[in-house]
């Protein structure tokens, strides 16, 4: 299966840090909030990756390279400065997707999501992993009945981002430019879109605050695990 990293945001909530470099390049724990993702793709086993370009899109190329070093292959879709939107982002790289089912992911968020778990059942068009809902998105956005996804009730969760599907998802947008929530709510009327609930770690990186958290949180982890770490005597290592 192919990976898609969402990484043609403009990170307007995040200038002026964003205003001479793209978000997926802000630093977490040492290193670009890209890197992480592509790292734990790799990871999973997923060595065919495709990432999306606009907003300063030539520094994540510059950074990326094609992937070697990664132990994968990156190929690039570029949209132009201003992008096209989520849905209309994959509708322009799917030529590079190809035919079959492909795994999406945002480009600003953390996580330690198992990416090699996904499955897209035979019958769906889509399948979406949903986390609880966070302190700046309390409403959430879709339920789960078992393992289907509604968009009509009350009891609802928050989309992380990060979802299997299938180009004939996308068949019903006549539009360069698209969201993709429209597209899925479309599916779900039709029970074509699965899901699951993931309670583990999981941040959008969509404030300077939630980036400032997600670095700190990097940063220890990464302290914790250097050999023969210990804490200062009257702290604690975090």
């Amino acid at each position: 299966m192919k990976a898609m990293i969402l990484a043609a945001g403009r990170g307007e909530r995040l200038r002026p840090l964003t205003d001479r470099l793209p978000k997926p390049l802000l630093p977490i724990g040492g290193k670009p909030i890209i890197e992480y993702t592509v790292e734990a793709l790799a990871n999973s086993g997923f060595t065919d990756i495709v990432i999306n370009l606009a907003y300063l899109g030539a520094l994540i190329q510059s950074a990326l390279g094609c992937g070697d070093r990664f132990g994968v292959t990156i190929n690039y879709s570029c949209e132009g400065e201003k992008g096209l939107e989520t849905a209309g982002g994959i509708i322009h790289a799917l030529p590079l997707l190809g035919s079959q089912p492909f795994l999406v992911v945002n480009g600003d968020i953390a996580t330690d999501f198992p990416f090699a778990q996904l499955r897209l059942p035979d019958s769906k068009l889509a399948h979406i992993v949903l986390v609880p809902n966070p302190a700046h998105h309390p409403n959430g956005d879709f339920s789960l009945a078992g393992d289907s996804v509604s968009y009509r009730d009350d009891d609802r969760h928050t989309f992380s981002g990060i979802g299997v599907f299938r180009p004939e998802l996308f068949a019903p947008c006549d539009q360069t430019s698209y969201p993709l929530a429209p597209l899925l709510r479309l599916a779900m009327d039709q029970r074509a879109v699965s899901g699951q609930l993931y309670r583990g770690y999981w941040m959008d990186i969509g404030t300077a605050e939630r980036l400032q958290a997600v670095d700190l949180k990097m940063r220890s982890e990464n302290f914790e695990n250097q050999p023969n770490c210990q804490a200062t005597p009257g702290e604690s290592a975090q």
